[in-house]
């Protein structure tokens, strides 16, 4: 058998080895068990244990979706003299701390599933502390739609589909580039989140993309005109946070991607190229 190439010299400790044998064997890396990203996993671990909120007494469980559910009329000007649990602070934090309370488990349930194909893909892209801003900010603005729409509402706005939304908007912009998680040639988990997204007017003129879009508003109008609700009482679906959450998930994507810009001439949406990002 001929040697390789600019073989290292000969070394008398391995004359018994086989020359095509390695002296040292490493087993091949095992596939986990639990795929999804840790930060992935502790935000819906997170969701979970403050569901446990459902244990507590009527009159506590109540007061903490008043402290931290969003309620517009906490912002209502002309009733200064009206109390709501919070005071200024939750004039700050119900922005955000809406979106980690849930109506009850098949709310909580709904939302977890939704999340997890977009939310793996961008918590793998993102990084841990990008990952868990975005939902943040995706969140704030879907409570911003919310008040807009919604300004002397006195109920509780609670559940984090702002934020799935705007996790779902940020994945189409690299979701069906080849090698990503929804093309037809998809790479490993780690590479199919890390290929360099499309440029959101190219993204706009993918046929699935539109598609994708298509399909996801015409959800929400669904549930918006026909008042579908989380339950058979009285909790109805905020779509108008949805869609502000979806929106800025799709037009703040470029602030957070840490995926370097790679430019090209290809004219094909399903190739790797990216041009420029807004």
């Amino acid at each position: 058998m001929d040697s390789p190439h600019n073989s290292p010299p000969h070394d008398s400790s391995q004359q018994g080895l086989p020359q095509d044998v390695p002296a040292v064997h490493e087993e091949a890396p095992r596939e986990p068990i639990l795929t999804l990203p840790f930060a992935l996993t502790a935000y819906i671990v997170l969701l979970a244990v403050i569901h446990l909120r459902m244990l507590l007494p009527p009159e506590l469980e109540n007061w903490t979706i008043d402290v931290f559910g969003f309620i517009p009329k906490r912002y209502d000007s002309s009733l200064l003299n009206l109390q709501i649990p919070g005071g200024a602070g939750a004039k700050v934090w119900s922005f955000v701390t809406y979106s980690l309370l849930h109506a009850n488990l098949t709310h909580l349930a709904f939302n977890v599933l939704w999340l997890l194909p977009f939310g793996s893909a961008l918590a793998r892209r993102f990084g841990a502390v990008r990952f868990f801003l975005f939902l943040a900010v995706t969140a704030a603005a879907g409570a911003l739609a919310h008040l807009v729409t919604h300004e002397h509402a006195v109920a509780p706005m609670i559940g984090a589909s702002a934020s799935v939304s705007g996790a779902m908007a940020a994945a189409i912009r690299f979701a069906f580039v080849r090698g990503s998680f929804l093309s037809f040639s998809r790479s490993d988990a780690d590479t199919a989140a890390k290929v360099p997204a499309l440029p959101l007017s190219r993204a706009l003129r993918d046929g699935r993309v539109v598609g994708f879009l298509a399909v996801w508003f015409g959800v929400n109008i669904i549930f918006g005109v026909g008042a579908i609700g989380v339950d058979a009482e009285t909790t109805s679906v905020a779509w108008q946070a949805h869609i502000g959450g979806f929106f800025a998930g799709l037009l703040l994507f470029a602030l957070f991607d840490p995926v370097p810009r790679r430019r090209s001439d290809a004219a094909d949406a399903s190739s790797q190229d990216v041009s420029d990002r807004i």
